[in-house]
């Protein structure tokens, strides 16, 4: 039977391939020594918030911010929201020098998060007096729902961060801030909001041990990559890429990733600091999980360009090359997945049927097969469990745990429909950002309504 000689041979090869990947990140993730923080007061501190129609979050946002870090300034892009959040953000402004309203306008504004974040770079250079040693200064952004830890900046700040002159930006740990909080919309009982909060668990789960060993990989192949929340980058950094690429963010909607490939190419290096963390707003609705993994799943394949330029780049090691390839190829090869193992199974069941009288007989040979890729294709998902409870959850009792993992394993399948999404925005030309609609928000019924 030659379709399932295939796809034994397919399987060996692809489930060695992914148990390599999982040790060359799972390794480094349990092996990890902790970091020392360094002296926030080293540096001149200005974040940036993208916000559109942020009025539900915004005012708590910039009250945490200017209660946690009062020597900070706070750059809000208003991009032309049709709420109150212009409002809410001028009158911080008025009371607070250091809260700053950039204001963004149609038919201008809602071009991308990228061209908010360069309406700001714009402002602050005109800001800064000359003679600025803009070295040392360091330019945060966080979402409009984010919220730095105490401990944030000492971090960024350390010696073998923002301390070394060769770095230029930095991506600190992103966790979910209401993964133990009840979803409030109990109208649709009980079952549904376990299954909110488990979702939120998932996001959760994902960013502090997945996404987080992934990070450390990148921490030994010098190709760490920058999230939309909690990055930082040294602003004389960013007037290099404006130099030569005319402005430091650019048009993927995965534009922290490309930020961060930008510096890379240009010569200085990304830290990851997984000692601190960002806190932000887990979806508790699969709807809106898929749109905002459509966006990123889109925004990984826009960045594909960028292959030729790691390949060439002196900047970049073999081993970095290796890794940022695999991970700009990831949602292709996902999306080969989607598309080729049904139709392998398709096949296989055909041939069963075509001929059942071979059947048995491969099955009694491949029984040891069929049972490794059971085990295999639940295992390495499922492990996350019982490490995300002793890294993150401890008070988590040690069922619940392996209850998270099998979760995760189910959970981890959204992958395949959100690349789907992604290649096929792609083939339309569709690149519009889709902002994430907050929890706090009023859902509004009908064609106009948010959904992302």
């Amino acid at each position: 039977m030659t379709g399932l000689s295939l796809v034994q041979d397919t399987s060996v090869f692809m489930v060695v391939l992914f148990l390599s990947y999982l040790a060359s990140i799972l390794l480094p993730f349990l092996r990890r020594s902790p970091s020392a923080p360094g002296r926030s007061g080293d540096f001149a501190w200005h974040l940036f918030v993208p916000c559109r129609d942020e009025e539900a979050v915004i005012d708590r946002t910039l009250r945490n911010v200017r209660e946690a870090f009062p020597f900070c300034h706070i750059w809000v892009i208003d991009d032309a929201s049709e709420d109150g959040t212009a409002d809410v953000v001028a009158r911080h402004g008025l009371a607070d020098e250091r809260v700053h309203l950039v204001r963004r306008i149609l038919p201008d504004a809602r071009t991308g998060k990228g061209d908010a974040l360069n309406a700001a770079y714009e402002r602050l250079d005109r800001f800064l007096p000359p003679g600025t040693d803009r070295s040392k200064v360091i330019v945060g952004v966080l979402d409009a729902d984010g919220q730095l830890a105490p401990d944030a900046l000492d971090y960024v700040a350390a010696p073998e961060v923002f301390g070394d002159p060769a770095v230029g930006g930095a991506q600190i740990s992103v966790w979910m801030r209401n993964r133990d909080e009840p979803h409030p919309r109990w109208d649709r009982g009980p079952l549904y909001n376990s299954f909110c909060r488990l979702l939120v668990r998932m996001q959760d789960l994902e960013f502090r041990t997945t996404i987080a060993a992934m990070q450390m990989l990148r921490s030994r192949t010098g190709s760490v990559g920058l999230g939309g929340n909690g990055q930082f980058t040294r602003l004389s950094v960013l007037d290099t890429i404006a130099a030569t690429q005319q402005r430091p963010w650019h048009g993927a909607l995965l534009e922290d990733y490309e930020l961060g490939l930008h510096i890379l190419l240009a010569g200085y290096q990304n830290r990851y600091v997984h000692d601190t963390h960002v806190s932000q707003e887990g979806l508790p609705q699969m709807r809106r999980l898929l749109v905002q993994r459509t966006r990123w799943s889109q925004g990984n394949m826009q960045c594909c360009r960028y292959l030729p330029a790691i390949v060439r780049s002196k900047h970049f090691s073999s081993a970095g090359v290796l890794e940022a390839g695999y991970f700009l190829l990831l949602p292709f090869i996902q999306l080969a997945g989607a598309v080729v193992w049904p139709v392998v199974f398709a096949t296989i069941l055909r041939q069963f049927l075509e001929s059942p009288q071979s059947a048995l007989p491969w099955l009694l040979q491949s029984w040891w097969l069929i049972g490794m890729l059971l085990l295999l294709g639940v295992l390495p998902f499922a492990i996350w469990g019982p490490i995300y409870r002793r890294q993150c959850a401890p008070e988590a009792t040690f069922t619940t745990s392996l209850g998270w993992g099998l979760a995760h394993w189910l959970y981890v399948y959204y992958m395949y429909v959100s690349v789907v999404y992604a290649f096929i925005r792609l083939l339309l030309g569709r690149s519009g950002w889709a902002k994430t609609r907050r929890n706090a928000e009023r859902v509004v019924s009908g064609p106009i309504a948010k959904e992302a």
